[in-house]
Protein backbone atom coordinates (compact mmCIF):
# COMPACT_ATOMS: atom_id res chain seq x y z
CA UNK A 1 0.00 0.00 0.00
CA UNK A 2 1.28 3.50 -1.08
CA UNK A 3 2.75 5.32 2.34
CA UNK A 4 1.08 8.43 2.95
CA UNK A 5 2.84 11.64 5.29
CA UNK A 6 1.35 14.25 7.45
CA UNK A 7 2.44 17.43 6.70
CA UNK A 8 1.74 19.35 9.80
CA UNK A 9 1.33 22.96 10.03
CA UNK A 10 3.43 25.14 12.69
CA UNK A 11 2.85 29.21 13.52
CA UNK A 12 4.99 28.40 17.05
CA UNK A 13 6.35 26.47 19.31
CA UNK A 14 3.53 25.00 21.12
CA UNK A 15 2.23 23.99 17.48
CA UNK A 16 5.48 22.53 16.86
CA UNK A 17 5.98 20.45 19.61
CA UNK A 18 1.92 19.91 19.00
CA UNK A 19 2.79 18.55 15.84
CA UNK A 20 5.81 16.78 16.96
CA UNK A 21 3.89 15.11 19.99
CA UNK A 22 0.78 14.43 18.11
CA UNK A 23 3.34 12.15 15.11
CA UNK A 24 3.62 14.25 12.48
CA UNK A 25 5.81 12.96 9.14
CA UNK A 26 6.66 16.29 8.25
CA UNK A 27 6.19 20.34 9.32
CA UNK A 28 6.23 23.54 7.58
CA UNK A 29 6.67 26.92 8.97
CA UNK A 30 7.28 30.05 8.21
CA UNK A 31 10.24 32.45 8.78
CA UNK A 32 9.25 36.43 8.84
CA UNK A 33 7.76 38.28 6.20
CA UNK A 34 8.12 35.99 3.13
CA UNK A 35 5.70 33.51 3.80
CA UNK A 36 1.57 33.36 2.90
CA UNK A 37 1.02 33.38 6.48
CA UNK A 38 2.92 36.79 7.47
CA UNK A 39 -0.03 37.94 8.95
CA UNK A 40 -2.17 35.50 11.05
CA UNK A 41 0.49 33.25 12.13
CA UNK A 42 3.07 34.30 14.44
CA UNK A 43 5.88 32.51 12.65
CA UNK A 44 9.73 31.78 13.57
CA UNK A 45 12.56 34.06 13.18
CA UNK A 46 15.95 32.88 11.39
CA UNK A 47 17.98 32.22 14.74
CA UNK A 48 14.93 29.34 15.23
CA UNK A 49 15.84 27.57 12.32
CA UNK A 50 18.68 25.27 14.03
CA UNK A 51 16.29 24.66 17.15
CA UNK A 52 13.51 24.11 15.06
CA UNK A 53 16.05 21.64 12.86
CA UNK A 54 17.89 20.09 16.15
CA UNK A 55 14.35 19.22 17.65
CA UNK A 56 12.50 17.28 13.83
CA UNK A 57 15.78 15.75 13.39
CA UNK A 58 15.45 13.72 16.77
CA UNK A 59 11.84 12.33 15.75
CA UNK A 60 13.03 11.55 12.02
CA UNK A 61 10.64 14.20 11.06
CA UNK A 62 10.97 16.20 8.12
CA UNK A 63 10.84 19.96 7.77
CA UNK A 64 9.65 22.56 5.22
CA UNK A 65 10.52 26.41 5.57
CA UNK A 66 7.50 28.36 3.26
CA UNK A 67 9.10 30.65 1.27
CA UNK A 68 6.00 31.25 -1.30
CA UNK A 69 4.83 34.96 -1.59
CA UNK A 70 5.37 36.87 -4.51
CA UNK A 71 8.93 38.28 -4.42
CA UNK A 72 10.43 41.61 -5.75
CA UNK A 73 13.59 42.37 -7.20
CA UNK A 74 14.56 44.54 -4.09
CA UNK A 75 14.08 41.42 -1.91
CA UNK A 76 16.15 38.82 -3.82
CA UNK A 77 19.31 39.37 -1.48
CA UNK A 78 17.12 38.74 1.40
CA UNK A 79 15.29 35.90 -0.25
CA UNK A 80 19.29 34.67 -0.92
CA UNK A 81 20.67 35.26 2.96
CA UNK A 82 17.54 33.48 3.82
CA UNK A 83 18.57 30.35 1.86
CA UNK A 84 21.93 29.87 3.27
CA UNK A 85 20.88 29.99 6.89
CA UNK A 86 18.40 27.47 5.87
CA UNK A 87 20.86 25.33 4.20
CA UNK A 88 23.48 25.73 6.98
CA UNK A 89 20.98 25.17 9.95
CA UNK A 90 19.65 21.55 8.24
CA UNK A 91 16.04 22.11 7.49
CA UNK A 92 15.07 19.67 4.87
CA UNK A 93 13.64 21.94 1.80
CA UNK A 94 11.67 24.73 1.36
CA UNK A 95 8.00 25.35 -0.12
CA UNK A 96 7.69 28.00 -2.95
CA UNK A 97 6.38 29.71 -6.16
CA UNK A 98 8.72 32.16 -7.22
CA UNK A 99 10.88 30.79 -10.12
CA UNK A 100 13.91 33.37 -8.35
CA UNK A 101 12.95 31.69 -5.19
CA UNK A 102 13.15 28.04 -6.75
CA UNK A 103 16.28 28.87 -8.79
CA UNK A 104 18.44 30.30 -5.81
CA UNK A 105 17.59 27.24 -3.82
CA UNK A 106 18.83 24.87 -6.54
CA UNK A 107 21.88 26.75 -6.16
CA UNK A 108 22.68 25.35 -3.02
CA UNK A 109 20.99 21.95 -3.18
CA UNK A 110 17.92 22.89 -0.93
CA UNK A 111 15.01 20.52 -1.76
CA UNK A 112 11.87 22.48 -3.50
CA UNK A 113 8.42 21.69 -3.38
CA UNK A 114 6.15 23.77 -5.50
CA UNK A 115 3.41 25.44 -3.78
CA UNK A 116 0.02 25.39 -4.68
CA UNK A 117 0.22 29.03 -5.72
CA UNK A 118 1.64 27.77 -9.11
CA UNK A 119 -2.04 25.95 -9.32
CA UNK A 120 0.11 23.23 -10.63
CA UNK A 121 -3.11 21.03 -12.94
CA UNK A 122 -1.84 18.50 -15.53
CA UNK A 123 1.16 16.39 -16.11
CA UNK A 124 2.59 18.55 -18.70
CA UNK A 125 3.12 21.16 -16.01
CA UNK A 126 4.93 18.51 -13.48
CA UNK A 127 7.86 17.48 -16.62
CA UNK A 128 8.77 21.47 -16.71
CA UNK A 129 8.87 21.83 -12.82
CA UNK A 130 10.96 18.82 -12.27
CA UNK A 131 13.89 20.27 -13.47
CA UNK A 132 13.73 22.06 -10.49
CA UNK A 133 11.75 20.73 -8.08
CA UNK A 134 11.06 17.38 -6.34
CA UNK A 135 7.09 17.69 -4.61
CA UNK A 136 4.41 19.45 -6.13
CA UNK A 137 1.33 20.83 -4.43
CA UNK A 138 -1.35 20.23 -6.75
CA UNK A 139 -4.27 23.13 -7.62
CA UNK A 140 -6.21 22.42 -5.25
CA UNK A 141 -9.16 22.41 -7.59
CA UNK A 142 -8.22 18.82 -9.27
CA UNK A 143 -10.39 16.20 -8.45
CA UNK A 144 -9.74 12.34 -7.48
CA UNK A 145 -8.92 11.16 -11.06
CA UNK A 146 -7.31 14.36 -12.20
CA UNK A 147 -4.51 13.51 -9.77
CA UNK A 148 -4.90 9.45 -10.22
CA UNK A 149 -3.40 10.71 -13.28
CA UNK A 150 -0.77 12.97 -12.96
CA UNK A 151 0.80 10.18 -10.60
CA UNK A 152 -0.02 7.25 -12.66
CA UNK A 153 1.90 10.22 -15.08
CA UNK A 154 4.84 10.54 -13.14
CA UNK A 155 5.34 6.98 -12.75
CA UNK A 156 5.01 5.83 -16.04
CA UNK A 157 6.77 8.44 -17.93
CA UNK A 158 9.40 8.56 -14.92
CA UNK A 159 9.51 11.87 -14.36
CA UNK A 160 12.67 13.03 -11.63
CA UNK A 161 13.43 15.93 -9.59
CA UNK A 162 16.99 17.33 -9.15
CA UNK A 163 17.21 14.13 -6.36
CA UNK A 164 16.76 11.46 -9.45
CA UNK A 165 13.49 10.15 -7.65
CA UNK A 166 10.35 10.50 -9.04
CA UNK A 167 8.45 13.69 -8.47
CA UNK A 168 6.07 13.53 -5.61
CA UNK A 169 3.07 14.99 -5.73
CA UNK A 170 1.22 16.66 -2.24
CA UNK A 171 -2.23 17.39 -2.00
CA UNK A 172 -4.53 19.85 1.00
CA UNK A 173 -6.14 17.09 3.30
CA UNK A 174 -7.90 19.34 5.87
CA UNK A 175 -8.08 22.95 7.06
CA UNK A 176 -9.56 26.09 5.73
CA UNK A 177 -10.30 26.56 1.91
CA UNK A 178 -9.69 30.23 -0.26
CA UNK A 179 -12.55 30.86 -2.66
CA UNK A 180 -9.92 31.93 -5.49
CA UNK A 181 -8.30 29.99 -7.80
CA UNK A 182 -5.49 27.83 -5.47
CA UNK A 183 -5.77 31.00 -2.78
CA UNK A 184 -4.39 33.84 -5.75
CA UNK A 185 -7.07 36.15 -4.29
CA UNK A 186 -7.07 40.27 -5.17
CA UNK A 187 -10.04 41.13 -2.56
CA UNK A 188 -7.94 42.01 0.37
CA UNK A 189 -5.74 44.02 -1.86
CA UNK A 190 -8.24 45.95 -3.91
CA UNK A 191 -9.80 46.63 -0.46
CA UNK A 192 -7.31 47.44 1.85
CA UNK A 193 -3.95 47.11 -0.01
CA UNK A 194 -3.17 43.70 1.83
CA UNK A 195 -1.62 41.40 -0.73
CA UNK A 196 -2.79 38.09 0.22
CA UNK A 197 0.23 36.79 -2.32
CA UNK A 198 2.18 38.89 0.28
CA UNK A 199 1.17 36.49 2.77
CA UNK A 200 -1.20 39.72 4.04
CA UNK A 201 -4.71 38.29 3.20
CA UNK A 202 -7.43 39.88 5.64
CA UNK A 203 -10.48 37.56 4.64
CA UNK A 204 -12.54 39.92 3.24
CA UNK A 205 -14.49 37.01 2.13
CA UNK A 206 -15.33 35.18 5.08
CA UNK A 207 -17.66 38.49 5.65
CA UNK A 208 -21.44 38.83 5.24
CA UNK A 209 -22.53 40.51 1.97
CA UNK A 210 -25.60 42.60 0.12
CA UNK A 211 -26.51 42.26 -3.16
CA UNK A 212 -28.15 44.83 -4.67
CA UNK A 213 -29.72 46.48 -8.04
CA UNK A 214 -27.84 49.43 -8.57
CA UNK A 215 -31.04 50.80 -10.96
CA UNK A 216 -33.75 49.83 -8.58
CA UNK A 217 -32.36 50.11 -5.55
CA UNK A 218 -33.74 46.22 -4.41
CA UNK A 219 -31.66 43.68 -2.75
CA UNK A 220 -31.70 40.53 -3.82
CA UNK A 221 -32.39 37.22 -1.43
CA UNK A 222 -29.30 35.00 -1.13
CA UNK A 223 -29.41 31.31 0.01
CA UNK A 224 -26.70 32.05 2.18
CA UNK A 225 -24.80 35.50 3.31
CA UNK A 226 -21.53 33.95 3.31
CA UNK A 227 -21.47 33.12 -0.50
CA UNK A 228 -17.87 33.89 -0.85
CA UNK A 229 -16.58 31.72 1.98
CA UNK A 230 -15.65 28.18 1.59
CA UNK A 231 -16.02 25.40 4.51
CA UNK A 232 -13.35 23.78 5.63
CA UNK A 233 -11.65 21.19 3.29
CA UNK A 234 -11.91 17.31 5.19
CA UNK A 235 -11.05 14.90 3.54
CA UNK A 236 -11.56 11.75 6.15
CA UNK A 237 -14.38 10.35 4.08
CA UNK A 238 -12.23 9.95 0.97
CA UNK A 239 -9.04 9.15 2.79
CA UNK A 240 -8.62 5.86 1.56
CA UNK A 241 -8.84 6.80 -2.41
CA UNK A 242 -6.35 9.48 -1.38
CA UNK A 243 -4.22 7.24 -0.43
CA UNK A 244 -4.79 4.78 -3.80
CA UNK A 245 -4.73 7.89 -5.66
CA UNK A 246 -0.96 7.75 -5.00
CA UNK A 247 -0.45 11.45 -2.92
CA UNK A 248 2.89 10.77 -1.09
CA UNK A 249 1.77 13.80 1.07
CA UNK A 250 -1.60 14.81 3.03
CA UNK A 251 -1.33 18.66 4.20
CA UNK A 252 -3.06 20.25 7.18
CA UNK A 253 -3.55 23.39 6.78
CA UNK A 254 -3.23 25.42 9.87
CA UNK A 255 -0.13 28.09 10.49
CA UNK A 256 -2.35 30.17 12.17
CA UNK A 257 -4.54 27.92 14.11
CA UNK A 258 -3.87 27.17 17.99
CA UNK A 259 -1.58 24.34 19.02
CA UNK A 260 -4.69 22.24 20.36
CA UNK A 261 -6.09 22.46 16.94
CA UNK A 262 -2.74 21.06 15.58
CA UNK A 263 -2.80 18.14 18.08
CA UNK A 264 -6.21 17.16 17.01
CA UNK A 265 -6.35 17.29 13.84
CA UNK A 266 -2.62 15.26 12.98
CA UNK A 267 -3.84 12.78 15.73
CA UNK A 268 -7.04 12.05 14.07
CA UNK A 269 -5.49 11.95 10.76
CA UNK A 270 -2.66 9.71 11.45
CA UNK A 271 -5.36 7.30 12.96
CA UNK A 272 -7.29 7.39 10.25
CA UNK A 273 -4.31 6.07 8.01
CA UNK A 274 -3.38 3.39 10.41
CA UNK A 275 -6.95 2.36 9.87
CA UNK A 276 -6.93 2.65 6.10
CA UNK A 277 -3.69 0.59 6.01
CA UNK A 278 -5.72 -1.83 8.30
CA UNK A 279 -8.72 -2.22 5.82
CA UNK A 280 -10.27 -1.35 8.94
CA UNK A 281 -12.20 2.11 7.70
CA UNK A 282 -15.90 1.69 7.31
CA UNK A 283 -18.36 4.32 8.20
CA UNK A 284 -18.57 4.26 11.65
CA UNK A 285 -14.86 4.56 11.88
CA UNK A 286 -14.95 7.31 9.83
CA UNK A 287 -18.21 9.39 11.73
CA UNK A 288 -16.22 8.96 14.70
CA UNK A 289 -13.59 10.71 13.71
CA UNK A 290 -15.18 13.74 11.90
CA UNK A 291 -16.95 14.30 15.58
CA UNK A 292 -13.34 14.51 16.69
CA UNK A 293 -12.07 17.06 14.26
CA UNK A 294 -15.26 19.01 15.11
CA UNK A 295 -14.05 19.94 18.67
CA UNK A 296 -11.93 21.80 17.31
CA UNK A 297 -11.89 25.61 15.05
CA UNK A 298 -13.41 24.66 11.92
CA UNK A 299 -16.13 26.35 9.48
CA UNK A 300 -17.97 23.25 8.67
CA UNK A 301 -16.77 20.57 6.53
CA UNK A 302 -16.47 20.01 2.99
CA UNK A 303 -14.83 17.62 0.83
CA UNK A 304 -13.67 19.84 -1.55
CA UNK A 305 -13.00 19.42 -5.15
CA UNK A 306 -12.17 15.75 -4.58
CA UNK A 307 -15.30 14.07 -5.96
CA UNK A 308 -16.55 17.35 -8.23
CA UNK A 309 -18.12 20.39 -7.26
CA UNK A 310 -20.20 19.54 -3.97
CA UNK A 311 -23.16 21.20 -2.63
CA UNK A 312 -21.08 21.68 1.23
CA UNK A 313 -18.75 24.16 0.06
CA UNK A 314 -20.25 27.09 1.81
CA UNK A 315 -19.61 28.07 5.21
CA UNK A 316 -22.95 28.53 7.00
CA UNK A 317 -21.24 31.31 9.23
CA UNK A 318 -18.52 33.35 10.14
CA UNK A 319 -17.87 32.06 13.17
CA UNK A 320 -16.01 29.12 14.34
CA UNK A 321 -18.32 26.30 14.68
CA UNK A 322 -16.15 24.07 17.12
CA UNK A 323 -18.18 21.94 19.11
CA UNK A 324 -15.94 22.94 22.37
CA UNK A 325 -14.19 25.60 23.44
CA UNK A 326 -11.14 26.81 26.18
CA UNK A 327 -11.39 29.20 29.16
CA UNK A 328 -7.92 30.29 30.03
CA UNK A 329 -7.25 29.08 33.90
CA UNK A 330 -4.11 30.43 34.64
CA UNK A 331 -0.22 29.85 33.91
CA UNK A 332 1.61 26.66 35.60
CA UNK A 333 3.31 28.36 38.97
CA UNK A 334 4.89 25.22 39.46
CA UNK A 335 5.27 21.67 38.94
CA UNK A 336 7.16 19.12 41.23
CA UNK A 337 8.64 16.75 38.84
CA UNK A 338 8.83 13.86 41.71
CA UNK A 339 5.09 13.57 42.41
CA UNK A 340 3.91 15.71 39.37
CA UNK A 341 2.12 17.95 40.83
CA UNK A 342 0.78 21.03 39.01
CA UNK A 343 0.11 24.45 40.43
CA UNK A 344 -1.80 27.47 39.53
CA UNK A 345 -3.73 30.54 40.69
CA UNK A 346 -7.51 30.22 40.05
CA UNK A 347 -9.22 33.28 39.37
CA UNK A 348 -12.20 34.09 42.25
CA UNK A 349 -15.03 33.71 39.53
CA UNK A 350 -13.68 29.99 38.43
CA UNK A 351 -14.33 26.38 39.48
CA UNK A 352 -13.42 23.36 38.41
CA UNK A 353 -13.76 19.81 39.81
CA UNK A 354 -12.32 16.14 39.28
CA UNK A 355 -13.07 15.29 36.15
CA UNK A 356 -13.72 18.22 33.87
CA UNK A 357 -11.16 18.10 31.13
CA UNK A 358 -8.39 20.45 30.56
CA UNK A 359 -5.94 21.19 28.08
CA UNK A 360 -1.93 22.59 28.84
CA UNK A 361 0.11 24.32 26.12
CA UNK A 362 3.41 24.91 26.02
CA UNK A 363 5.97 26.44 24.29
CA UNK A 364 8.18 22.35 25.10
CA UNK A 365 5.35 20.91 26.61
CA UNK A 366 2.99 21.20 23.36
CA UNK A 367 -0.34 20.21 23.84
CA UNK A 368 -1.59 18.20 27.14
CA UNK A 369 -5.26 17.26 26.73
CA UNK A 370 -6.45 15.33 30.08
CA UNK A 371 -9.30 14.96 32.67
CA UNK A 372 -8.33 16.87 36.61
CA UNK A 373 -8.08 14.15 39.62
CA UNK A 374 -6.61 14.21 42.91
CA UNK A 375 -7.06 18.53 43.04
CA UNK A 376 -7.03 20.24 45.77
CA UNK A 377 -8.32 24.13 46.03
CA UNK A 378 -7.33 26.33 48.71
CA UNK A 379 -7.33 29.97 48.75
CA UNK A 380 -7.70 29.97 44.85
CA UNK A 381 -4.55 28.03 44.54
CA UNK A 382 -5.23 24.80 42.42
CA UNK A 383 -3.16 22.11 42.66
CA UNK A 384 -3.54 18.71 40.62
CA UNK A 385 -2.11 15.39 39.37
CA UNK A 386 -0.85 15.27 35.91
CA UNK A 387 0.60 12.27 33.85
CA UNK A 388 3.25 13.84 32.40
CA UNK A 389 5.98 16.61 32.81
CA UNK A 390 4.32 20.21 32.38
CA UNK A 391 6.05 23.40 32.80
CA UNK A 392 6.17 26.60 34.60
CA UNK A 393 4.27 28.94 32.39
CA UNK A 394 2.21 26.88 30.75
CA UNK A 395 -1.65 27.52 29.88
CA UNK A 396 -3.69 26.14 31.78
CA UNK A 397 -7.42 26.11 30.15
CA UNK A 398 -10.70 24.29 30.93
CA UNK A 399 -12.45 22.50 28.26
CA UNK A 400 -15.96 24.00 27.42
CA UNK A 401 -18.70 21.86 25.47
CA UNK A 402 -20.50 24.49 23.18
Amino acid sequence: MNKVNILAPAGNFESLMAAINAGADEIYFGIGELNMRAAGANNFDISDLQKIANLCQEKNIKTWVTLNTVVYDEEIEVIKKTLEEIKKSGIDGIIAADLAVIKEANKLNIEVCASTQMSVSNLETVKVLSSWVDRIVLARELNLEQIGKIVEGIGQEKIVGPKGNLVEIEVFGHGAMCVAMSGRCQMSLYHYNLSANRGKCVQVCRRKYEVKDKDTGKELVLDNDWVMSRSDLCTIGLLEKLVEAGVKTIKIEGRARSADYVDTVVRVYKKALELVEKNNFGKKEKEKLVDELKIVFNRGFSTGFYMGRSTDEWASGENNLATETKKLLGQIEHFYQKIKVAEIKLNKNDRVKNGDEYIIIGPSTGVLRDKFFEIKIEKDVLTFKTKQKVRKNDKVFLVVKN
